[in-house]
């Protein structure tokens, strides 16, 4: 009997030491992205993000996509995923209920810059110039979780007393920025918010013609979407990722443009996004 007592212990301690040891490198690095698009355009448009990081990694990079900002962070909740892209807000969500840190942004060779904003937009024939206008009107946000498609420009008309329950006739969540600008192009919704650079991607691909559309609101800067990583990966294996996307260059990235590569950032450039989720009262465990 304390035989089997003392193995048990001694099982019980192994296993509590095995648990506090990072986690090694798996065969494949999973990578988690946002559904800032289409799945099927968010894919194809980081396929030579994924190629670049297998070569310099020397391992499989296996892409997962979900149909909302939840599925990444449960998917890095259970440790399904080693690496993921999230956007500001979905990133401040994921630190507060599951063991990530951010660790690179995108820098652009169009932008030169670590950041982007948020927009307003309307239809230039709708007759709308301003919020005021859009009072009654329809509204659509993208994700209850997008920082740039629903928090900054929520807390932003906030700020200006304008609460956007009450103010708009109805609120829609598109589930992505592209969808949210289709649905002003073709008269769906009365207004949107979405990034500036994904509107600018919609029209140099010919989605939408910038003269047909007016901007109502700007956000002030928003930091940029984050590459973030599990806490307990080996350290000699984030050392080789950090590196690897660092040295991501000359390579298109979905709506950001061609790369000029990964920079480092940490988790306290996102306090900005922190300070936004105060400013609307979300108890961000409690969103979980």
């Amino acid at each position: 009997m304390k035989r089997r007592s003392l193995l048990a212990l001694c099982l019980a301690a192994l296993t509590s030491t095995l648990l506090a040891q990072p986690v090694m490198a798996a065969a494949t690095l999973t990578v988690g992205l946002i559904p800032a698009e289409d799945s099927q355009a968010m894919l194809e448009n980081s396929k030579l993000v994924i190629d670049s990081l297998q070569k310099q990694l020397g391992m499989p990079v296996k892409p997962f996509i979900a149909t909302d900002y939840n599925g990444i962070i449960e998917a890095l909740r259970a440790r399904k995923l080693d690496v993921a892209y999230l956007g500001p807000f979905s990133y401040v969500l994921a630190s507060s209920v599951a063991n990530v840190e951010a660790f690179a942004v995108a820098e652009t060779k169009k932008s030169g810059r670590s950041f982007y904003k948020s927009l307003i937009i309307v239809r230039r024939d709708s007759g709308i110039q301003n919020l005021e206008q859009l009072k009654g009107r329809t509204m659509a946000f993208v994700d209850p979780s997008s920082a740039s498609g629903h928090l900054f420009p929520s807390a932003g008309l906030q700020k200006i007393n304008i609460d956007p329950g009450k103010y708009f006739s109805r609120v829609i969540f598109s589930g992505s920025h592209d969808a949210s600008i289709l649905a002003v192009a073709n008269k769906k919704v009365d207004g949107a918010a979405v990034a500036d650079r994904i509107l600018a991607a919609a029209v140099a691909k010919g989605a939408v013609r910038q003269d047909d559309l007016n901007v109502v609101w700007t956000s002030p800067d928003i930091p940029e979407s984050p590459m973030v990583w599990r806490r307990d990966l080996d350290p000699a294996l984030k050392q080789k990722i950090a590196a690897a996307f660092a040295a991501i260059k000359d390579v298109p990235w979905g709506d950001q443009g061609v790369l000029n590569g990964f920079v480092k950032t940490d988790d306290h450039a996102y306090d900005v996004v922190r300070d936004t989720a105060r400013i609307l009262d979300l108890d961000l465990k409690a969103m979980k």
